[in-house]
């Protein structure tokens, strides 16, 4: 119980860090959290390996994870390095531009724990960033004030930044020796910024789940995450009358599904997950005209000997962002406010790219002792683009193209006690 009030001091600090990261992998959320699950495709739904993969993927997991019945601390980080392209062909000319290099720092902490008096009851918190996308091409040729005349400028969404970051305290109970449940109460702090200064706010929801073990092999998990809405107040001016407007930004549902089967006496670990994202009925997302998203992860880990284990992983999600046609100034509505399709259109390919869909990922944990054990790891997410034609706003010939591809490094730290 000492360990779980420390931790409650160390995640008011990471709440700090939140407005600090702006990243998209999966439409604009990661695919996993923790060194172990990123390195395996981001699965973790059937069988976690350790604390803060399983109060994020499926609380329920906590009962059948590696470190039961002891308790776990992990301090997770990741260095992500997005890289991102736009042209923009508008008014007889063609410019492109690449955004500005920028590497963020992602924090992730969480514990998992059991009390002596309740051995199938367990408890978990966890703070980490889970969402977010953000380019910067202020300065660039893409960003010109004045291109259409009276301050129209030649694209927008030339600056976006938003970030998620979640706090979760979860609890799980085992109801048989094959059979466990788990619900995690999710209370989210996220910070938008579209070039007019940054606005936040909070928003709160849950996750249910379950897993299932018929034999000890074998884990089957299912999970769903309720909608999640943000309100960003005086964010910017949609509809140009010179009062900044409002946006409501919700975190989708989700359903996902797992699926694990340890081979070789338990020396190879074989994982599947697949989650449903319902982008579609999101706030925000729904006038964006996202489509539902089905991401698809495979994880592998290998442990030659005890103290080594290897991985790897692939995780596919398709672009979530559909394609239109620019249709210059016929107006467009987005949340009571109307907006000319070619600024539209500018926001949803330029600002919000959120259309990586292949990941490769890799890494390796070693125990350090009975109690502490290290992990590092990769992921490339490999180029994508969109692009749109149409007309502009005087009706010439436009082009919107957006290009997206990302690495980041993992690092971890465990503490089972």
């Amino acid at each position: 119980m000492k360990a779980a009030l420390t931790l409650c001091s160390l995640l008011s600090c990471l709440a700090l860090l939140a407005p600090s990261f702006a990243l998209a992998t999966n439409g604009d959320n990661l695919i996993g959290v923790g060194s172990a699950s990123r390195a395996m495709g981001g699965v973790g739904i059937a069988s976690p390996q350790d604390s803060i993969s399983a109060v994020f993927a499926n609380p329920a997991a906590m009962c059948f994870s590696r470190f039961c019945p002891s308790s776990g601390v992990d301090f997770m980080g990741t260095i992500f390095m997005p890289h991102v392209k736009s042209s923009v062909t508008a008014g007889g000319v063609s410019v492109s531009s690449s955004g500005k290099d920028k590497v963020y720092a992602i924090p992730a902490l969480g514990i998992s724990f059991g009390l002596e008096d309740l051995p199938r009851l367990r408890f978990g918190l966890g703070a980490y960033g889970v969402s977010g996308l953000g380019v910067d091409y202020k300065d660039r040729g893409i960003d010109q004030k004045g291109f259409f005349g009276s301050g129209m400028p030649m694209a927008s969404g030339t600056y976006t930044d938003l970030s998620i970051m979640k706090f979760a305290p979860s609890v799980a109970y085992q109801v048989t020796d094959w059979l466990s449940v788990g619900a995690a109460l999710h209370v989210d702090y996220s910070t938008l910024d579209l070039g007019n200064g940054s606005s936040s706010g909070y928003g709160i929801g849950g996750q249910f789940g379950l897993i299932l073990k018929p034999v000890p092999q074998l884990s089957f998990g299912m999970t769903y995450v309720t909608p999640q809405p943000v309100t960003y107040d005086q964010i910017t001016d949609f509809d140009g009358d010179g009062r900044r407007d409002s946006l409501v930004m919700e975190s989708p549902q989700q359903f996902g599904f797992g699926l694990s089967y340890e081979f070789l006496s338990g020396t190879l670990l074989a994982e599947t997950d697949i989650k449903w994202i319902n982008w579609s009925n999101a706030q925000g997302y729904k006038e964006f005209d996202w489509s539902d998203q089905w991401v698809f992860s495979l994880g592998l880990q290998y442990k030659p000997i005890e103290a080594l284990s290897i991985r790897a992983g692939y995780n596919y999600g398709q672009n979530p962002v559909r394609k239109h046609s620019i249709n210059g100034s016929q107006m467009v509505g987005v949340q009571g406010k109307r907006m000319p399709s070619y600024y539209y259109e500018s926001f949803r390919v330029i600002g919000f790219p959120a259309i990586a869909e292949h990941h490769l990922t890799c890494g390796v944990s070693y125990d350090l002792t009975k109690r502490f054990t290290a992990h590092v790891g990769y992921m490339r997410a490999f180029e994508n683009s969109i692009t749109e034609h149409g007309t502009d706003l005087m009706g010439m010939p436009a082009r919107f193209r957006s290009s997206l591809s990302e690495d980041s490094f993992e690092v971890g730290l465990s503490w089972f006690f």
